[in-house]
C-alpha cells in the first residue's frame, strides 16, 4: 500500500514540476514565412522553392521576389517540422536567414524566459514581457539553424538558461527530459 501511496506522489509532483516549467496550450501555425541567405538568381530562388514543397507538411509555397522570401501554408492536420523547414534550405545549397511563424492562439500570456508547448513543440520566449497574445500571433525563431551566427549569438546572449545554446531542454525547462527534447527558442 505504502508504494502506490509514494508512486501516485511521484506521479503529482512530476505533473508539478512539469507544470512549473512548460504550460501546455493550445494552438495552430497558421502559415510561416521564411526567407533564405545565399540566393543569387532565379534558378535559386526555385530550388529553394521546389525544395521546401518536397517537405511533406508543407501545402503550398508562394515565393516574394521582392522581399527574398517563401509565404508557406502547411496541410491541415499535419504535424509541422520546423527542422525540417531549415534542412530542406540547406539540401538545397542554401541558408535560412529568418523564419517566422504566424501562430493562432487565445488569450496566452508570455513572459521572458517562459517555456510555453503550442501543440507538439517547446518554445522559450526571450523577450517577452507579460503581454496577451490572442487571434494570429507572429513569433520569430531565433535558433542557430534560422539566422544568422551574428543574430544568434545576439539573442543567445539574451538569457543566461542552459537550452539557449543547445536547443535541447535543460534542467530549466523540463527536467524530465533533459537533454532529449528539441526547444525553439523565440522573439515576438
Amino acid at each position: 500500500m505504502k508504494s502506490l501511496q509514494y508512486f501516485f506522489i511521484s506521479i503529482l509532483f512530476f505533473a508539478f514540476v512539469q507544470s512549473a516549467n512548460a504550460q501546455a496550450i493550445a494552438g495552430k501555425y497558421v502559415k510561416a514565412s521564411l526567407q533564405a541567405s545565399g540566393l543569387t538568381c532565379s534558378m535559386c530562388s526555385k530550388a529553394v522553392k521546389e525544395a521546401l514543397e518536397e517537405v511533406t507538411f508543407v501545402d503550398k509555397v508562394q515565393v516574394d521576389i521582392k522581399n527574398q522570401q517563401y509565404n508557406i501554408s502547411f496541410k491541415e492536420g499535419s504535424s509541422v517540422d520546423f527542422d525540417a523547414l531549415a534542412k530542406a534550405v540547406q539540401d538545397a545549397g542554401f541558408g535560412v536567414a529568418s523564419l517566422k511563424l504566424a501562430v493562432a492562439l487565445d488569450q496566452v500570456v508570455v513572459k521572458k524566459d517562459q517555456h510555453l508547448q503550442i501543440g507538439q513543440h517547446l518554445f522559450h520566449f526571450l523577450n517577452a514581457k507579460g503581454q496577451t497574445l490572442s487571434g494570429t500571433a507572429n513569433i520569430t525563431l531565433v535558433d542557430k539553424s534560422f539566422l544568422s551566427a551574428k543574430d544568434f549569438k545576439k539573442y543567445s546572449a539574451a538569457s543566461s538558461m542552459e537550452c539557449v545554446k543547445t536547443g535541447k531542454a535543460a534542467t530549466c525547462c523540463a527536467p524530465a527530459n533533459a537533454g532529449t527534447t528539441r526547444v525553439y527558442h523565440v522573439i515576438i
